[in-house]
């Protein structure tokens, strides 16, 4: 009898034991769901951005009037430009060659007399020299066939010249040619008819004229085409064989919003226009398309008439980033 009570007593604590296992387990499994969900809860927060971030803020410096001024600040408005392309060349002065002659005796014989020497200006009709002819032994005259300069000279008297050989260069300088030379990705940008600026200092100093003629080919070894300018040269101003720079007027066009290209800035990955708002200055993002050496196109971002920060934008820029960290200006 003792012996089943003990077997019963067994039993019954394997069961109940059992059965707290169980119902152990399911409280465990719910108090981990809750954490679950609650650590679900806190990723989701964390990952979503806060409402300051979202938020779209005017980004602005505010000056006393007399900052602006010391900051040299300069503004204007927002307008309509035509905006020129240039592209830049090098070149090379040369003599217009329709006007540039090379002279040769008439008879061989023996220089008598040289009448001039490199660099002397002649007119047409002018003796040269004077050659004693081998066969009649009377002299005649070497003249000048045109009005011009002399950039050549081969003979001295007493010397024997033949009647094949090249004694004398003139070249009528008052008009020369610019000869540039233009490379394949630039072929074309260039067209007949073009304004050119020549110079071979300060493009201030330049002077302007057309390209009047393009090669047809490229030349077998510096694989460039040549573009030909006219330049009038009666003050003697430009010397074959100095090199020169150009810059040609490429292309030409109207847009409805310039600004200056110191007015746009680099700013938190973007570019903006600081426009003027009474004393503030606020940056406003923009789109920038064709742009030349002074104006830029604006796409997005500005309006007609809008006052922007034409020059020292880059101040009011170094201002923002200054607040940015603690310091200057509120904003």
């Amino acid at each position: 009898m003792e012996s089943k009570k003990k077997i019963l007593f067994l039993v019954v604590g394997i069961v109940i034991g059992a059965f707290a296992m169980f119902l152990g387990s399911e409280l465990f499994k719910s108090a981990l769901s809750e954490v679950h969900d609650d650590t679900q809860g806190v990723t989701e927060l964390v990952n979503e951005p806060s409402t300051e971030e979202n938020m779209h803020g005017e980004e602005k410096v505010t000056l006393s009037e007399n900052e602006i001024t010391e900051l040299g600040i300069v503004s204007e408005k927002v307008s309509s430009k035509k905006l020129r392309q240039y592209n830049d060349f090098t070149g090379e002065i040369v003599p217009n060659p329709d006007k540039l002659v090379h002279m040769v005796p008439r008879f061989a014989g023996i220089v008598r007399k040289v009448n001039i020497e490199i660099g002397d200006k002649v007119k047409k009709g002018d003796v040269i020299a004077v050659i004693e002819s081998n066969e009649s032994l009377v002299t005649y005259d070497v003249k000048s066939s045109i009005d011009g300069v002399i950039l050549d000279l081969h003979m001295t008297p007493g010397e024997l010249m033949g009647d094949h050989d090249h004694v004398v260069t003139i070249a009528d300088l008052r008009y020369v040619w610019a000869e540039l030379n233009v490379y394949q990705k630039d072929l074309m940008k260039i067209k007949v008819n073009q304004n050119a600026v020549i110079y071979f200092d300060k493009i201030e100093n330049g002077v302007s004229s057309k390209i009047f003629h393009l090669s047809p080919t490229l030349d077998e070894v510096t694989r460039t085409a040549t573009a030909r300018v006219r330049l009038n040269n009666k003050n003697g101003y430009w010397k074959p064989g100095m090199f020169i720079s150009a810059q040609v007027l490429t292309k030409s066009i109207n847009v409805e919003h310039a600004v200056t290209l110191n007015a746009i800035q680099n700013y938190e990955g973007g570019k903006v226009v600081f426009v003027k708002d009474g004393l503030s200055f606020i940056a406003h993002p923009v789109t920038v398309g064709m742009q030349n050496r002074k104006y830029a196109e604006i796409l997005t971002g500005l309006h007609e008439g809008d006052v922007y920060v034409s020059e020292g934008a880059f101040v009011i820029k170094s201002e923002l980033l200054k607040e940015s960290f603690g310091g200057g200006h509120n904003h």
